[in-house]
């Protein structure tokens, strides 16, 4: 038990950013760039093995918190949390799950913003793996295609499905609606509740977190205000 204690320590210790240790970071938010951290050998795995082993794990955890599994509310636990980070929550994290987009041609020939509001999000935050709650609102200028609206919400939806920080988060719905639809005219905003900062923490159950993305004709102040009407409307 002290050398399992030991090494913790040791590896806790190790991990730091810009030469911050996890302690010196605290609850500080990080962000580290636009692509979820993952490492290469992330899908050598196949996912029933991923959820035997996070079983395996979780049950430990479960344990070491003192919890009795033999008990008949707690025993499904582990196999339950195992299957549902990998087949539902964090299921985003493997390209297989990305939805298949079709695009159609602008046959209306309809050129003003497209917009999508108010799309139900639930992620998890990457720092303390609780959950990331709110609406994402979407708008692009067609540049000759347009997509399925639908898709618009599974878009959102996969990159949702992940450990996230709302920023990447953002960054990574615009970016992936510019290359799909060819076009840099896209904006996306998120309005998200983080349930480390209502639920621990400083424990601040009012607040939220606004996020945006604004590319191509959308850094035009007039159309951007114009996208931002179009939210606010009942």
């Amino acid at each position: 038990m002290k050398q399992t204690e030991t090494l913790l320590n040791t590896l806790h210790n190790r991990i730091t950013l810009n030469g911050l240790s996890i302690d010196e970071i605290g609850d500080d938010h990080i962000y580290t760039g636009v692509e979820t951290p993952l490492r290469d050998d992330a899908f050598e795995l196949s996912d029933e093995e991923k959820i035997e082993r996070i079983e395996f794990h979780f049950r430990e955890i479960m344990e070491t918190l003192g919890l009795d599994l033999n008990d008949e509310s707690l025993t499904g636990t582990p196999a339950r949390v195992a299957k549902m980070y990998v087949k539902e929550i964090f299921s985003g994290l493997n390209p297989k799950n990305k939805p298949k987009i079709a695009l159609f041609d602008n046959k209306y020939q309809y050129k003003q913003m497209l917009v999508e509001k108010d799309i139900t999000l639930y992620s998890n935050c990457e720092h303390h793996f609780v959950p990331i709650y709110g609406k994402a609102h979407i708008a692009y200028i067609s540049g000759g295609k347009v997509i399925g609206l639908s898709k618009l919400n599974r878009l959102v939806q996969y990159f949702s499905q992940r450990p996230q920080v709302q920023e990447r988060l953002t960054e990574q719905i615009g970016r992936e609606l510019q290359d799909v639809l060819g076009t840099k005219d896209v904006a996306v905003i998120i309005d998200a509740k983080h349930m480390c900062v209502s639920s621990r923490g400083i424990k601040d159950t009012g607040s939220a977190t606004i996020t945006s993305f604004f590319e191509g004709k959308f850094q035009n102040e007039r159309t951007r205000n114009e996208f931002l009407e179009y939210i606010a409307m009942k």
